[in-house]
């Protein structure tokens, strides 16, 4: 991957570079492997926090990805470097006294997080703690100012149990809990899904808030467009392990390029009441399966792929900040193909 000339390595934060993540199974006596990321490069400044989300459906490699970033799975190839620094080359050590202070976790479902018999503050003090975050003096009033950060006080969820908390409340308390150790980048994987709709935007808003008033950058998993819309300063849209399409959220859901990312954008539905919902685009998950090597992943679903899509594998250009895989002449300026 190329930086570009205005970024230097000093002022990345987070960089992918051609991350790859192939799982073996076993069936019977043969052994079979799966792509989950092929392949995939990005960036994040670390001069500039924002909301950069990953989104796609269900089997994308998006989750993949998040995995990889926090230490949780292996690459099978490629580098992931955070501030310059290689971080599947660190030792333990390394990682949890400097790595884990700097990048801290969100993930699906809060009240898998915490165990049902210990009391949710519990939590944030033995965090704190066990990072050294501050001395058993300041313990209380630190952890509340950081509940105070996301809508929550100590009085306010001190002896509780995590089953006495509501959706919002738990989620909160895990952001809370991420925070304790004052992080430069929150991987956030779906972490409205399981939070109900009248939520959901109340979440996304302390997302922002933090990113503006903490300058924390939060990489954000989703399979939701109209959140990720919402939420998002750049986008890179995932297809069967493959970054598609990336790029402002302005360029990529303002105005997408790639045929899969403007099917993507046209399934969302609309409070329209003259458009019926068979007139929506239904996205099947991609048979990984059937894919054929050397051809794009997205043929068979796309209406404009060319005998050239099923046996040639597009390369990525960039287009005025925006990245865009893809073989069809119009949207490859430069028709660059990987022979």
């Amino acid at each position: 991957m190329t930086l570009n000339h205005s970024q230097s390595k000093s002022s990345i934060l987070l960089s992918v570079d051609k991350l790859t993540k192939i799982f073996k199974t076993q069936q019977g006596l043969s052994s079979v492997e799966l792509t989950a990321v092929d392949g995939a490069n990005f960036s994040i400044r670390s001069d500039q926090p924002e909301i950069f989300v990953l989104a796609g459906e269900s089997g994308s490699g998006k989750t993949t990805i998040a995995r990889m970033i926090l230490g949780l799975v292996e690459p099978t190839s490629g580098t992931i470097l955070y501030q310059g620094r290689n971080i599947t080359k660190l030792s333990q050590r390394e990682k949890k006294s400097w790595y884990f202070r700097q990048v801290q976790p969100i993930f699906q479902n809060p009240f898998a997080t915490f165990s049902p018999l210990k009391k949710i503050e519990t939590y944030l003090f033995e965090t704190a703690l066990n990072y050294h975050i501050v001395d058993k003096i300041r313990l209380h009033s630190y952890v509340n100012e950081v509940l105070n950060s996301v809508g929550l006080s100590l009085a306010e969820i001190g002896g509780r149990y995590p089953n006495e908390l509501s959706g919002g409340q738990a989620q909160r308390v895990s952001i809370a809990r991420a925070l304790i150790t004052n992080p430069t980048l929150l991987v956030a994987d779906e972490p409205v899904s399981m939070v109900d709709a009248s939520l959901r935007m109340s979440i996304v808003n302390l997302f922002r808030e933090l990113r503006d008033k903490k300058g924390v950058t939060i990489l954000y998993i989703t399979h939701d467009l109209a959140t990720a819309y919402y939420a998002a300063d750049r986008i890179a849209v995932m297809l069967a392990g493959w970054i598609i399409e990336s790029g402002s959220v302005e360029q990529v859901l303002g105005d997408p390029q790639h045929p899969y990312t403007q099917n993507l954008k046209q399934s969302i539905p609309t409070p329209d009441p003259d458009k019926k919902w068979n007139d929506l685009i239904r996205l099947e998950a991609i048979d990984t399966d059937s894919i054929q090597s050397g051809g794009c992943k997205y043929v068979g679903r796309c209406s404009r792929e060319t005998d050239l899509c099923r046996t040639k594998t597009p390369i990525d250009f960039n287009d005025n900040g925006r990245h865009v895989k893809c073989l069809l002449p119009d949207i490859n300026v430069n028709n660059e193909v990987i022979n």
